[in-house]
């Protein structure tokens, strides 16, 4: 594992440029990897597409990304290195998708996750999502369900407290 400093990661929009990088990434990741054409085509031909990187020292260490459509935001994936797995760098991340997708007006976000992945089911939950359905068979590669968890989003005020005011 390689550690680092949170406050030295930045955040910025995925582009064309760092799909080399993004594909080692998924490939990594996921059993199912998305081709270099899906991300191109998320990139350029998407109008609901929001994607993101997290960088460390200029190398990608993490991406997501969703499509945000009127009020919702629909993860579409999320992922991180391994050798940067354990260190609170995946929620770091989801959180400014959440962040972004309040930007672009979303209120809630839903997302579908392997039903045997506890860790990511674990970090979800965290941060704000719960179970609302499951899609039977999702996953093309053993079958596996998937559950679809939703959240509300909301960011709270600065300087807003508990006290009602009449």
């Amino acid at each position: 594992m390689i550690e680092l400093e949170k406050d030295r990661l930045v955040y910025r929009a995925m582009t064309l440029v760092d799909v080399p990088e993004i594909l080692e990434i998924e490939q990594e990741a996921f059993s199912c990897p998305w081709t270099e054409e899906a991300f191109r085509n998320e990139l350029t031909n998407n109008h609901f597409a929001r994607y993101m990187v997290i960088v460390h020292e200029g190398r990608i260490i993490g991406y997501g990304g969703m499509w945000v459509i009127i009020d919702e935001a629909h993860i579409t994936n999320i992922a991180i290195r391994g050798d940067y797995r354990g260190q609170g760098i995946g929620e770091a991340l989801l959180t400014e998708m959440q962040k972004l997708a309040i930007y672009f007006g979303a209120v809630r976000m839903t997302l579908e996750v392997r039903a045997s992945n506890e860790v990511a089911k674990g970090l979800y939950r965290k941060l704000g999502f719960e179970e609302a359905g499951v899609r039977p068979g999702y996953y093309s590669d053993n079958q596996e369900d998937a559950l679809i968890m939703w959240a509300e989003l909301s960011i709270p005020e600065a300087g807003s407290s508990n006290d009602d005011e009449e």
